[in-house]
């Protein structure tokens, strides 16, 4: 998986502002960030693609919003390895 800072997210989902991207979180239309370091936020690509494919569906507001909801909770279902060395 990799994780897209803001110009990447704003390419897939065609914005040309960073405050689109904040407005369609604080809409409940696209992902919150993942923190990355102390002051820096990313996406996980994937979840940036299916919002993409969605809007290209031509799903409505509602059902992105629910997507949104789907994607938050398949977050903290993501396997985490253990006993990995560095």
């Amino acid at each position: 998986m990799l994780i897209l800072r803001l110009p990447e997210v704003k390419q897939i989902l065609g914005h040309r502002a960073d405050a689109s991207v904040y407005n369609a979180i604080r809409d409940g239309l696209f992902t919150a960030g993942v923190a990355i370091g102390k002051r820096a936020k990313g996406w996980p690509d994937y979840e940036a693609q299916t919002i993409a494919t969605a809007r290209v569906a031509g799903k409505s507001n509602a059902e992105i919003r629910e997507l949104v909801k789907i994607l938050h909770a398949k977050r903290r279902e993501l396997p985490i390895l253990s006993g990995v060395e560095a």
